[in-house]
């Protein structure tokens, strides 16, 4: 079935933000797996749980999370296209209601909770699988700014040093043209510089920690970046 969001969701959203404000979203494709899984579920887990930092963390920051963007995409087993043969994260500038409803309902509720005087939106992660790299990394935006370009820095650095498969050398920051429709280049040119937009891209299959010489499978077990109880994504 078609996947939509009612209006009536927007407005008990909107009634219970105040303070800092982190969007995360993922799992566009079937083949993203592991975006879907070791992101979302496994630091919802830790958010909910009474770990003390998690709680810390639920008393001064606002999550909104969205484990799946293409639901019917997906159920289908398309590659990386929704249920029309859409590529979702390529239609941010403009999305429609009718051909891309997911993807417009949460662009809605972004740019309503962006308008709110309440809400300070200060992260939005935008989450994939890697087909060809290895590792955790990151993309983001590109500003004249270069004092905003140092700050939007400091997050995956902060990931590198918690987390042994996140690696800040495949990180990059541009404004490819070819990328203009995705979340992390749209919303980093209309939330203001006090917000940080990212692509988090984790490798469908293995990892290479520093100083070893062969790479570790991506499982359950050994997913170091989203760890059981997502503490190190959290922790930075």
């Amino acid at each position: 079935p078609l996947a939509v969001i009612p209006t009536h969701y927007f407005e008990s959203v909107r009634q219970t933000m105040e303070g800092p404000l982190t969007v995360t979203r993922c799992r566009v494709g079937v083949c993203e797996e592991g975006s879907d899984t070791a992101r979302s579920v496994c630091v919802i887990d830790f958010l909910v749980s009474q770990h003390p930092v998690a709680q810390i963390l639920r008393d001064h920051v606002i999550f909104k999370i969205v484990p799946m963007l293409n639901p019917d995409g997906v159920y289908l087993g398309n590659y990386r296209c929704s249920l029309m043969g859409f590529d979702l994260n390529r239609h941010w500038q403009d999305p429609s209601p009718w051909a891309h409803p997911t993807l417009h309902a949460v662009k809605q509720l972004i740019v309503q909770m962006n308008q709110d005087p309440r809400v300070s939106l200060e992260f939005y992660i935008d989450v994939h699988a890697h087909s060809t790299m290895l590792n955790g990394f990151m993309y983001g935006n590109v500003f004249e700014d270069e004092e905003r370009v140092q700050r939007q820095a400091v997050f995956p650095r902060l990931l590198c040093q918690n987390a042994p498969d996140f690696s800040f050398s495949n990180t990059s920051f541009n404004r490819d043209m070819v990328k203009a429709g995705t979340g992390r280049r749209f919303l980093g040119g209309l939330l203001d510089d006090t917000s940080y937009c990212y692509t988090l891209e984790v490798s469908f299959y293995s990892y290479m920690a520093a100083g070893s010489t062969a790479p570790v499978p991506y499982t359950e077990e050994t997913c170091a970046l989203m760890e059981p109880d997502g503490r190190k994504f959290s922790f930075s």
